[in-house]
C-alpha cells in the first residue's frame, strides 16, 4: 500500500514545531481552607504573598523559521508582558525566549532564542492558496499533546473574524484569514499551517467554539513583512495616531443615538485616562473626545476595515487627512503620524 505524502511532510515539520510555556512569579500556595458559600463549603487556597515562586500559567505553539533561532507565534500567545517564556525545543533542551516584537493587529509575534543549528521551517507563499487546496495543521493541542497533525483543505480565503484572547479576554478584528476545516484546538495557536510542500502558509490562530471543522490561520505572508522589519530595525515600526475608541457599528450606534453607523468614535477606556494621547499626532491635529473619525488617508472606517488596519499600511512622519464629524459638523484635519513606541 503507498504511504500518505502527509508522513513525509508531517517528518520534516515537526521538529521545528516548538512548545511555548508561560511562567510567572507568583505567591506560594501553602494548603487549602473551606470557605462557606451558598450553603456549601468551596475550597480555597492560603496564599503566602511573601514568597513568591516561579509558576506555569499557560502554554501554545509556535515553529523556528530560522536556524539562528527567530520564532513565530500568536500574539495571544505571549500578551502578557509580565511573564517569562520558555520554549521547549526537545524534551531535554529548553530554551529561554525574548519577545522581539507583538503585532496584536495582526495576532503574531516574533521571538527569538539563542541557538544555532537547529531545525526550521521555510515559508511559502499564501497569496497564490487556492481553495481547496490540501493543508496540514501542526501544535500542541490543549498544550499536552506534542507534534499533534490534522488534515483538511482551505475551506475559505479573506474571512473576518472578532477573536477573543483566552490570556486576558480582550478582543481584536481580525481578516484576510485563511479558513481550514484542518483541526485547530486550543493549544495549537501559533502552530504552523503547511501545504503539501511542508511550506508555511499560515500561523493557527483561531477555532469557532462550539463549532466543528471551522479555524482560521493568520496568512504567512503578514509575518514576512513584520519579520522583515524586525531584521533590519530590531523592531516592528507602526505609524502611531495617539486615539482611544471603539468602532461603530448599527447597534452601538443606535444605543447611544449616534447619526452614523460607522467610523471611529474618539473615548476614553478608563475613567482618569485621556482618549487622545498627549502631544501625540492626534493630539496636534486637534482630534478631540467624542469626536468620529469617518475616513483616515482617504478610507472610510468601518468593523471590517478599522483604523488600527488603515493606520497599518501608512507610512511614518507622512501627513495624512482625516474627515472628523464633530457634533453634526464634518471637519478635516490634518495628522502628521508618529512612530509607536
Amino acid at each position: 500500500m503507498e504511504k500518505s505524502p502527509i508522513i513525509e511532510v508531517a517528518k520534516r515539520v515537526c521538529p521545528a514545531v516548538i512548545t511555548v510555556v508561560i511562567s510567572k512569579d507568583l505567591p506560594r500556595v501553602e494548603g487549602f481552607y473551606f470557605l462557606p458559600y451558598g450553603g456549601e463549603k468551596m475550597m480555597m487556597p492560603k496564599v503566602n504573598n511573601h514568597k513568591m515562586e516561579k509558576t506555569k500559567v499557560g502554554g501554545g505553539s509556535g515553529f523556528i523559521i530560522s536556524p539562528d533561532g527567530f520564532i513565530i507565534t500568536s500574539c495571544h500567545v505571549v500578551g502578557d508582558t509580565a511573564a517569562d517564556y520558555t520554549i521547549i525545543y526537545e524534551p531535554e533542551k529548553k530554551f529561554p525566549a525574548k519577545v522581539i516584537a507583538r503585532n496584536p493587529i495582526n495576532d503574531i509575534a516574533i521571538l527569538k532564542i539563542d541557538a544555532k543549528d537547529i531545525d526550521y521551517l521555510e515559508l511559502g507563499d499564501s497569496d497564490t492558496l487556492e481553495l481547496g487546496e490540501s493543508v496540514i495543521a501542526v501544535g500542541n493541542s490543549l498544550g499536552e499533546f506534542s507534534d499533534t497533525v490534522s488534515t483538511g483543505v482551505v475551506s475559505g480565503l479573506s474571512r473576518f473574524i472578532t477573536a477573543f484572547s483566552g490570556y486576558n479576554q480582550q478582543s481584536s478584528m481580525l481578516r484576510g484569514l485563511i479558513q481550514t476545516d484542518a483541526a485547530i484546538n486550543p493549544g495549537n495557536s501559533g502552530g504552523p499551517l503547511v501545504n503539501i510542500e511542508g511550506k508555511v502558509i499560515g500561523v493557527n490562530t483561531a477555532v469557532v467554539m462550539g463549532a466543528q471543522n471551522i479555524g482560521f490561520a493568520i496568512p504567512i505572508n503578514y509575518v514576512k513583512k513584520d519579520l522583515e522589519e524586525v531584521r533590519k530595525y530590531g523592531r516592528l515600526k507602526r505609524a502611531f495616531l495617539g486615539v482611544k475608541y471603539i468602532v461603530l457599528n448599527e447597534e452601538i450606534s443606535k444605543k447611544n443615538k449616534l447619526p452614523v453607523f460607522n467610523g471611529a468614535l474618539v473615548v476614553r477606556e478608563n475613567l482618569g485616562e485621556p482618549p487622545v494621547i498627549k502631544d501625540s499626532a492626534a493630539e496636534k491635529a486637534g482630534i478631540k473626545e467624542f469626536d468620529i473619525i469617518l475616513e483616515c488617508s482617504g478610507e472610510k472606517i468601518t468593523e471590517e476595515n478599522p483604523l488600527s488596519h488603515i493606520l497599518e499600511k501608512l507610512e511614518i512622519n507622512k501627513e495624512i487627512s482625516l474627515k472628523v464629524l464633530r457634533g453634526k459638523k464634518e471637519v478635516t484635519l490634518k495628522a502628521k503620524l508618529d512612530e509607536k513606541k
